[in-house]
């Protein structure tokens, strides 16, 4: 068996839904603190029923200052849902306001390019297969972003368009 069979068989049946560990968004993120302080951050690869993501700015909300924190929740077939959390009980990470959304939660969607454009920060583990247009899309926006990537990624002339 090959040492990468599992990201191999994920490539050729297209799921790229890799998860980030708690404790190395903690790690990564607390080099940004400051950067986080009156902001709204925006999880639009993340549902917030399971992401780390979002479970690190919920638990965070206050320590880090935010104005507003994001999510929205994927689904190729049908319409989904966004979180909205403002503060109050950062401890409780079910806390926030649950809407419907029109559409899947795709970020491409009008619904999710609106919030997109409400964010000050975008923070996530974007789909790989995608991730081009996913780094064209945030720089269209002029969004500040963290993502997770393939090192590789630091090559496309998404990220040096101007140059």
């Amino acid at each position: 068996m090959a040492k990468n069979s599992n990201l191999h068989a994920a490539k050729a049946a297209k799921n790229d839904e890799f998860y980030t560990q708690l404790t190395d968004i903690e790690k990564e993120m607390s080099h940004y603190k400051s950067h986080f302080k009156d902001k709204i951050i925006f999880c639009n690869c993340d549902d917030p029923t399971w992401s780390n993501f979002w479970r690190y700015f919920h638990l965070n909300f206050g320590f880090l200052g935010l104005k507003k924190l994001i999510a929205t929740h994927y689904d190729s077939e049908k319409p989904t849902y966004k979180l909205e959390y403002e503060g109050g009980d950062d401890y409780n990470i079910e806390a926030g306001v649950r809407t419907d959304l029109m559409q899947n939660g795709d970020f491409r969607s009008s619904e999710c390019v609106e919030l997109l454009k409400e964010a000050d920060i975008v923070v996530t583990n974007p789909p790989f297969s995608l991730f081009r247009e996913y780094v064209a899309q945030l720089m269209e926006y002029e969004k500040k972003f963290i993502i997770i990537g393939n090192m590789n990624a630091v090559i496309f002339k998404e990220f040096f368009s101007s140059y």
